[in-house]
């Protein structure tokens, strides 16, 4: 009963502050701002949970100022054409991987360099965290017009996978169509081993592999459970660590503009107040993806650190 009354009261109290803050902003004069958030992977998948926690709390934590909305699945944009709708203003925030941003920076395909092959995370994040991702997320920012917010969501290593063709080495890649998910590098890593690439947004890519269009795609453990995509066909995974993925969080320049300092302050401030638990959160679903993978019929090689290095 003491439990049932706690809960109530608590309930009055949250719905009380919630109806002080609306009633300070129409006291204001004030609207909402709206900020639309568009992601092209799954709600399950950890990024989208990454985001959707965040713009929970920068809901709470702006006073209800800031009104977030996240479209999952690519209901609005695939991440290979939000750049585009974060310019022309039909988004307000998205979180696009580097490999999609190479038509606008060629620099942000510097993880797909042959020197970051195989490389394991403490190297990665010292070139993301580093002078290098800086100066990839400065000539992001002029280039979209765009306001990057201070560390990228991990999305890790991206692999090998293929539907029919076993994958004992990199040898059996060669003369198979290969799904890329955007990026010169990709296409260029794709072709060194043999390959033939196909670039295909990641929305479209369950019915592409069912349909034959591509034997094999590059990508990720965690994007693999999160789309099922054993129920398309994927049988095989030879998880070189080939690259590693990063999504960059940016703010369309002309909502951030918009914004009054303090709510700059607070965007910011959480971010940086988060990411490290959103990157651990992300390192620990890639492992938990890959025994997903496996228990339903995905057969996993792991190269040696010689065949790596030799590759690099």
């Amino acid at each position: 009963m003491q439990q049932g009354i706690s809960r109530r009261t608590l309930a009055l109290a949250s719905g009380a502050t919630i109806v002080s803050a609306f009633g300070i902003l129409r006291a204001r004069g004030e609207e909402p701002m709206r900020l639309r958030c568009s992601l092209d992977t799954a709600p399950s998948h950890l990024r989208n949970v990454a985001i959707a926690d965040y713009l929970k709390k920068l809901e709470a934590a702006s006073g209800g100022r800031i009104k977030p909305e996240i479209f999952h699945s690519g209901q609005l944009f695939a991440d290979l054409d939000v750049s585009k709708a974060l310019i022309q203003g039909q988004v307000e925030m998205a979180a696009p991987g580097v490999w999609t941003l190479t038509g606008f920076v060629p620099n942000a395909d510097m993880l797909q360099l042959p020197a970051m092959y195989g490389r394991n995370l403490e190297e990665t994040h010292r070139v993301i965290d580093g002078r290098a991702g800086a100066l990839v997320n400065s000539e992001v920012e002029k280039k979209l017009r765009v306001h990057m917010l201070p560390g990228s969501i991990d999305l890790g290593f991206q692999n090998w996978y293929t539907s029919k063709k076993a994958l004992a080495s990199a040898e059996d890649l060669k003369g198979l169509k290969i799904r890329s998910p955007g990026g010169a590098g990709t296409s260029w890593r794709i072709r060194f081993f043999g390959g033939i690439p196909n670039v295909t947004a990641w929305p479209n890519v369950p019915l592409a592999l069912s349909q034959g269009t591509f034997d094999g795609l590059v990508s990720t453990n965690q994007s693999l459970a999160t789309g099922k995509l054993w129920e398309a066909g994927v049988r095989h995974a030879y998880e070189d660590h080939q690259f590693f993925g990063a999504y960059l969080p940016m703010v369309s320049g002309v909502f951030w503009d918009k914004l009054p300092p303090d709510l700059q302050h607070i965007m910011s401030d959480l971010w940086v107040q988060n990411i490290a638990t959103y990157r651990a959160g992300m390192e620990k679903a890639q492992a938990d993806s890959r025994a997903i993978l496996e228990t339903n019929g995905v057969r996993f090689v792991d190269p040696s650190q010689e065949v790596v290095l030799a590759a690099r």
